[in-house]
């Protein structure tokens, strides 16, 4: 973790799922590195903040942790929009906040960025494999349906956090900066094409 308070990108992210399937205690565990057995229910809407390096670049991490219950639904989509990335969580104990994820990738489509970048998190993975209710498989085929990285992770024991909110924040840096060079060359291209247009309007008016 950088803690210098000067950074090179800022990246808002978006953690939703069903209530109950660990939002909070993955925030928490990559935020401040600790984990509670408690229930943490989020009253609407969290954040955090935490800056990463990224080859050489400092990014800062504005994270949004959101309620899952229906009737905080209308406070959270107001967030869908500012977002760069939204990281969709589901209990590997849980087979209905499983299937719910076909909803909330009805919500991101309603609400969020077209170009938004999504993983999907099947979290507490920790757990004995009698208590699972969905296989590792049927969450990659899930993520491969969607067209989008697949990750299983446990905030109890601190499995793949880090590396599933490195590997969007490395996504998004990508895709901005495509973003960035496609701008310029589209720039550079009208401009060319002013100048040519010019060099021709000069020639036949020498003509």
């Amino acid at each position: 973790m950088v803690h210098s308070s000067k950074y090179d990108l800022l990246i808002k992210l978006l953690l939703i799922g069903d209530s109950g399937v660990g939002k909070s205690c993955v925030l928490l565990r990559y935020s401040d590195d600790s984990f509670t057995t408690s229930f943490i229910t989020t009253i609407g809407i969290d954040f955090k903040v935490k800056t990463i390096d990224v080859d050489g670049k400092r990014i800062k991490l504005q994270i949004w942790d959101t309620a899952g219950q229906e009737r905080f639904r209308t406070i959270t989509t107001a967030y869908y929009r500012g977002a760069m990335g939204i990281l969709l969580v589901y209990d590997v104990t849980d087979d209905h906040s499983f299937q719910n994820i076909r909803n909330w990738m009805t919500q991101i489509r309603q609400n969020a960025s077209s170009n938004v970048n999504k993983i999907l998190i099947g979290n507490k993975c920790d757990v004995d494999p009698s208590e699972r209710a969905v296989t590792t498989k049927q969450g990659q085929d899930l993520a491969n349906e969607f067209g989008i990285k697949f990750f299983e992770t446990s905030a109890k024991s601190n499995m793949n956090i880090d590396e599933a909110f490195r590997s969007i924040a490395v996504d998004i840096q990508k895709r901005l900066a495509e973003s960035e060079h496609d701008r310029l060359d589209v720039a550079n291209g009208s401009k060319f094409r002013v100048d040519e247009s010019q060099e021709q309007t000069k020639d036949s008016c020498c003509a």
